[in-house]
């Protein structure tokens, strides 16, 4: 059996609207469940594959910073 991730993320929220998705994304995040991760990571793929060099470099810029204060933290 061939199960492609991307395309059931995709097909499981086609049609959604702008809450649904909202709600789908909080809920992941708020909940740190690892089992949400490849599913946020399709998420970010669609965004950045649709992004100009300005948010990518946004995204790139917040993920810095955060993952900079994460290793301060450990220390």
């Amino acid at each position: 059996m061939d199960v492609n991730i991307r395309e059931h993320i995709i097909n499981n929220f086609q049609g959604d609207n702008y809450e649904t998705l909202k709600r789908a994304i909080d809920e992941s995040v708020k909940n740190n469940d690892e089992i949400t991760l490849p599913g946020l990571g399709v998420f970010f793929e669609l965004i950045w594959e649709n992004a100009d060099m300005e948010m990518k470099n946004n995204l790139i810029e917040i993920i810095r910073k955060r993952v900079n204060k994460g290793l301060e933290s450990e220390r």
